[in-house]
């Protein structure tokens, strides 16, 4: 029986890794997940040694999902693994972002995920029953992959949901 080349569960299907013709076996779920934008969850964890393969197809496939994750931990695989130039653009060649989401402050300065920002104006936070002060520090945000006006992190414990027009980056 055929495992998954990037998790080792059984119950595979080939899949054509594009732009060339090369086929890895892959579970129901890592299927998905180059189909769609992965989820975070245990099961991606898998990608810590699947980006080590020797085989280039499975580099590509698992260089891919690393960054379709877009989570703190899966840029720090990214960035301790290394990809032999081709392979590198093998796997950039066909999963060249289209719309890229670009989160910027009231500056137009581009944030990433585990910066720190500073609101630039009180706050009324819905809910929680409670203003968050101008001038708040707000550490290690994350960034809403689908909405690029919005951002996450913890003010006074409560994690919320800011626009990025009301901070600046620190």
């Amino acid at each position: 029986m055929t495992h998954c080349a990037l998790c080792k569960a059984e119950d595979t299907a080939p899949v054509t890794v594009a732009p060339k013709d090369l086929s890895v076996a892959l579970c129901a779920t890592c299927r998905a997940g180059l189909e769609a934008a992965p989820e975070d969850g245990p099961h991606w964890q898998c990608l810590n040694e699947a980006i080590w393969s020797t085989e280039p197809a499975e580099q590509v496939i698992a260089w891919r999902l690393l960054n379709r994750l877009n989570t703190a931990w899966a840029r720090d695989v990214l960035d301790m693994a290394y990809l032999e130039p081709d392979v590198l653009d093998w796997a950039k060649a066909e999963d060249a972002p289209s719309e890229a989401v670009i989160h910027r402050d009231c500056n137009g300065a581009i944030l990433s995920d585990g910066d720190t920002v500073t609101l630039i104006k009180a706050l009324p936070v819905k809910g929680a029953g409670f203003t968050a002060k101008q001038g708040t520090a707000v550490r290690r945000i994350s960034l809403e992959p689908d909405n690029a006006e919005h951002i996450s992190g913890r003010v006074e414990g409560q994690r919320i949901v800011i626009l990025t027009k009301f901070v600046k980056k620190a």
